[in-house]
């Protein structure tokens, strides 16, 4: 496929089996892009645009509805339904696009080499906080067979440390369930705490058994690149989203 402005992860580079991409702000031609709703037409545009570019029927992109939960879902079929309260979706199959959207949260993309299991991952605070990451990487080893130091993850864009200002409520949740939390909370000048979701998730996933050269932050800061990246909290909650999917060939 032709690259179009699409953000590629080194980590991945030596798997001709995956496909794995993180759309742009000029990765589609439709601007302020959502890919779930309850309207089908608000999205279906969108989901026939991106899959023209991935060489694939619309069919085969795979997006949960996301609210920020720490569920996760194995999907070893199209399903038939949408996938209601689920924020991380694992599997084996074949041909199926495994996809998230983000506008500050952080979109995390796993892949077991050995035995072909792929994951995507949203994870704003609550879903950092609440672990989703670990949960993911749990199912890949009890539904799938996976070893975590087989795993290899790329963090993708999002909110940055140095902008994402956070309120007691994040540090109090941080500060009872990251590893190593000291690393991930610095206050400012006004004595308010900045949150590293990067570094939150990576730590988790070195804590479950991920091997530190398996694991790629882009730190692509969402706010901050405002020509390449949709944010949230810069531009409001109805701005675009970007795509994180990873597919097996």
């Amino acid at each position: 496929m032709a690259d179009n402005n699409f953000i590629r992860y080194k980590i991945f580079e030596a798997f001709p089996e995956i496909e794995v991409f993180t759309t742009s702000k000029q990765s589609l031609i439709q601007k302020n892009v959502r890919f779930t709703g309850d309207d089908e037409s608000s999205y279906k545009t969108n989901r026939e645009e991106l899959s023209r570019y991935l060489g694939i029927a619309a069919e085969q992109l795979v997006f949960p509805r996301q609210t920020h939960t720490a569920t996760v879902c194995c999907i070893d079929d199209l399903p038939e339904t949408e996938i209601q309260e689920t924020d991380a979706l694992v599997s084996n199959k074949k041909g199926l696009c495994l996809c998230v959207q983000t506008a500050d949260c952080v979109p995390i993309l796993l892949f077991d080499p050995v035995k072909k299991v792929i994951a995507a991952v949203h994870a704003g605070w609550r879903g950092t906080v609440n672990r989703i990451v670990a949960n993911t990487i749990e199912k890949m080893k009890q539904d799938y067979g996976s070893d975590a130091a087989d795993i290899r993850a790329a963090i993708g864009p999002s909110i940055g440390p140095e902008v994402y200002e956070v309120g007691t409520e994040v540090v109090a949740a941080a500060r009872k369930s990251i590893p190593e939390v000291r690393k991930t909370l610095h206050k400012n000048s006004s004595g308010n705490f900045h949150f590293n979701l990067w570094e939150a998730n990576r730590l988790i996933l070195l804590e479950c058994g991920l091997q530190f050269n398996n694991i790629e932050l882009l730190s692509e800061c969402s706010f901050k690149y405002d020509q390449k990246y949709y944010s949230a909290r810069r531009d409001g909650v109805d701005t675009g989203r970007m795509v994180s999917g990873i597919m097996l060939r």
